[in-house]
């Protein structure tokens, strides 16, 4: 048992560290890419395929992919304003787990 679990470790950091690094980057820098995708997966409610041609993530082919670069800029500029630098505003600020955000208050009850 001792010894099936040690070739899987040693399976998985060999797998991890085949993984590429992300190539196409404009407005991320390489360390944040994971966190800023886990963050637009929860804060959108959507999966990699939605903005990412799934076998190429560096390509730009979908207009989404262009609209999230914006996001995250946006994001940053405005999270850059705060003096303790923590992220003030996220994806799910403004879409709380939907595709589009809500552009006005629900109906009152």
């Amino acid at each position: 048992m001792r010894q099936l679990l040690f070739v899987f470790t040693i399976s998985a950091i060999a797998l991890i560290a085949q993984r590429p690094a992300p190539k196409n980057l404009k407005v991320l820098k390489p360390e944040e890419v994971n966190a800023a995708m886990g963050m637009a997966r929860t804060g959108l409610g959507v999966q990699c395929a939605e903005c990412h041609v799934p076998t190429d993530f560096s390509s730009d082919e979908k207009p989404m992919k262009l609209t999230a670069r914006m996001m995250f800029e946006m994001t940053q500029k405005i999270n850059a304003g705060f003096p303790d630098g923590k992220a003030h505003v996220t994806c799910y600020t403004c879409h709380r787990g939907q595709k589009e955000p809500l552009t006005a208050a629900p109906a009152a009850q």
